[in-house]
Formats: C-alpha cells, structure tokens, sequence
C-alpha cells in the first residue's frame, strides 16, 4: 500500500477503480463461517491474507451492502460472537497461492445508486476475484489453478452463493 498509515488506507473513500491496494501480494484467502451452521453453510465474510502480516475482511451489512476494511487475522472480528461459534477456513475450490501468493494489480468497488460498495474486484495477474455482499458473502474466482488464466464462469451465483 502507498500510505504510512495502514488503518487510513482502508478508512479512506475509495473509488471506483482504486489503487488502495495495488502491488500487494495475496498468499491466502480464507472464509469466515458461523460454525453452528456447519461446513455447509456460506462465509458471512471473507478474508484476504497479505504478505505484509496486514489482511484485508470483506463482510456484508445488513442491507446487502459489502465493508471493505482492515482484517484481524489471525484473530477473529470483534463481532464475532460468542467466538466460540466461529471459525476461519478454507473456501472449497479456491486454487493455492502460487509461491509468494498474487499479485494485486487493480482493485474496483462497484457502488449501487446510493453510491454504497456492493461488489468488489480484487484484480491479480492471471485472474480476479469477485465479492458480492448479500444475505452472506457470494465470492467467484476467475482464475485456473496455481494462478493460471481461467474461463469466467456464464453465470452469477445466486445471492449467497459462494462459486469458486
């Protein structure tokens, strides 16, 4: 990131096409899960795991909207509670990080007419990986195993939905 102030950098107002987050290296994504739900259920947030110890958490509000902001990783968001209930894991499907993870090369938030975030793009060389906030985190990954080039898929997953 380019400011001397991690937290500023994730508070500030971010464009639609922003740079906050260019040349950072991705080396894990993981899903937040509700536990009582199970395995099964769909992330209520998703975490970006950065080379620099930072993380980035992708979460959904109550009116379908996504919080792009600061992660907490390894320890779980405040809101998690009771925290016994919670738990970080891998999405199914997700490829591996090739060796020193992906590279971000552009980031975009698409914004609905109030001008609130309901997408985010995290671009990568090789592919992209898409958040859409609903009722929980929908997140589609546009990217071949071990970061090779992919097809995108035809089709949106529906609200909720994780597609990887």
């Amino acid at each position: 990131m380019r400011v001397e102030n991690d937290e500023e950098a994730f508070r500030s107002t971010r464009q639609g096409n922003a740079e906050w987050l260019r040349g950072a290296r991705v080396v894990g994504v993981l899903g937040l899960f509700y536990r009582p739900e199970g395995r099964m259920g769909e992330p209520e947030a998703v975490e970006f795991l950065l080379s620099d110890r930072q993380s980035l958490l992708l979460t959904c509000a109550s009116d379908w909207t996504l919080h792009v902001g600061p992660g907490t990783w390894p320890r779980l968001p405040e809101w998690c509670v009771p925290a016994g209930q919670w738990e970080f894991a891998a999405l199914p499907h997700l490829p591996e990080p090739p060796d020193g993870g992906w590279t971000v090369t552009r980031t975009e938030e698409l914004r609905d007419e109030r001008g609130e975030v309901h997408q985010a793009v995290i671009r990568c060389e090789g592919g992209s990986f898409v958040v859409i906030g609903g009722d929980t985190v929908a997140m589609r990954d546009t990217r071949g195993h071990r970061g090779a080039v992919a097809t995108p898929r035809d089709h949106q997953p529906p609200c909720g939905a994780v597609s990887v």
